[in-house]
């Protein structure tokens, strides 16, 4: 036994952190106050405020959307009670799947307990099983994605990131009569730069291939009743399946995808992900349909995101702190060094109750960490700068190089 242990002691060492292992803030969000939350630390609350939250609009505490969770939870209590097929279906699940498949213009859509599980039991199926199927995808694509494509079986290509010349090369060098799927993200989450979307409907529409676009970093936060960055420039109908998730923009839980019935219907009937586990509890639908109908009617929350986004942008620009883009809302905080990504942000957390997590491989490559950071629709502007001046000062004393943003981050 203690030679498996010393084993997998290994595998811990080459995450490559000081101590072996990662560790986590213990953060209790503060309902009504978040971003102000509270860390738990040896036994010593202290209050912070919180900028690498997905909860980007601030869902996740919005009056409406508790109200629905309580009224839920106490009308059918704490659990599903068994998978969707049997025995864990409520009408809140489908009440959910029709809102989506209309916000989104489907025909029908399916949940999942996770983004991850949607990706992953979506992916494996719909790749799977349209018969020697040849799989785009872009090689920024969310490990999700990856494993997914992975389950599917199926053959893939891997172009460039947002590189829509490498992969027309790639498709035009495929037999025409091939079944072909072009998978990709809008919004990538770490760098926050956006997929040239419109380039990509060419060519699927060019070579006849189906596509899918995971939207999980845009639903709520862009486009007609928060549809996403596809319906923001008016190309939803281009794209033949659309993964969201419940989990940022709108503030609680799980995942889904939404397309042709037919396709829908596939992943219904043959998703290991889908069929094989509990759904979602009912009071988490209810309030995620609370979320998704008060988004398709409020502008409110989508302006403030914005406009505290492009502050933060101008403001990093004014003092020569590196970020990766100014495309979305997520603005990823170029370090380069997982040392002292981590040293800014514990500084950031002890000297000025800033939390935001530094990030570093697997989820970025190794020289190329960043502090994810995401103003919110909940933060005011005032703390938009307090905290931007808290990276300058920081920046000033560490020394660190005054330089443009990368051009190139992958």
């Amino acid at each position: 036994m203690d030679h498996y242990l010393e084993l997998f002691s290994r595998h811990i060492q080459e995450l490559g952190s000081t101590e072996g292992k990662r560790e986590f803030l213990q953060i209790g969000r503060l309902a009504g106050q978040f971003p102000a939350a509270q860390n738990h630390r040896d036994g010593v609350v202290s209050e912070i405020n919180v900028w690498c939250s997905n909860d980007y609009l601030g869902m996740g505490q919005h009056p409406l959307v508790l109200a629905a969770t309580r009224e839920a939870l106490d009308e059918y209590g704490a659990g599903a009670g068994g998978s969707r097929n049997i025995g864990g279906t409520n009408r809140y699940h489908v009440l959910l799947e029709r809102e989506l498949a209309d916000l989104h213009g489907k025909t029908d859509a399916l949940l999942f307990t996770s983004g991850y599980t949607a990706n992953d039991g979506a992916l494996s199926v719909l790749a799977g099983r349209l018969g020697n199927c040849l799989v785009f995808s872009d090689e920024m694509n969310h490990a999700s994605i990856i494993d997914g494509l992975r389950h599917s079986g199926a053959e893939k290509r891997i172009f460039r990131h947002n590189d829509t010349a490498h992969l027309e090369e790639l498709i035009s060098a495929a037999d025409p009569d091939r079944p072909k799927m072009i998978v990709l993200e809008s919004v990538y989450s770490m760098a926050g730069d956006v997929a040239p979307l419109a380039e990509i409907a060419r060519i699927a529409r060019n070579h006849g291939a189906m596509t899918f676009l995971d939207e999980v970093h845009a639903v709520g936060m862009y486009g007609p009743q928060g549809a996403g960055i596809a319906a923001s420039q008016g190309l939803a109908d281009e794209f033949t399946v659309i993964m969201g998730t419940l989990a940022k923009g709108f503030g609680t839980t799980g995942g889904y995808i939404a397309g042709p019935a037919e396709l829908i219907d596939a992943v219904r009937g043959f998703s290991r992900s889908f069929i094989f586990t509990t759904a979602l509890p009912p009071a988490v639908v209810a309030g995620a349909l609370a979320a998704v109908r008060h988004l398709r009617s409020s502008d409110e929350e989508r302006k403030r995101l914005t406009e505290n986004a492009r502050l933060m942008h101008r403001l990093l620009r004014e003092h020569g702190i590196p970020f990766v883009s100014d495309e979305s809302h997520i603005v990823s905080v170029f370090v380069g060094d997982d040392d002292l990504s981590k040293q800014i942000s514990s500084v950031l957390l002890e000297r000025h109750g800033a939390y935001v997590q530094a990030i570093n491989a697997p989820s970025v490559r190794a020289g190329q960490e960043i502090l994810r950071t995401a103003p919110g629709a909940v933060h005011d502007p005032s703390e938009v700068r307090k905290f931007v001046a808290a990276l300058d000062e920081i920046w000033r004393e560490l020394g660190l190089p005054r330089t443009p943003s990368p051009q190139q981050f992958t």
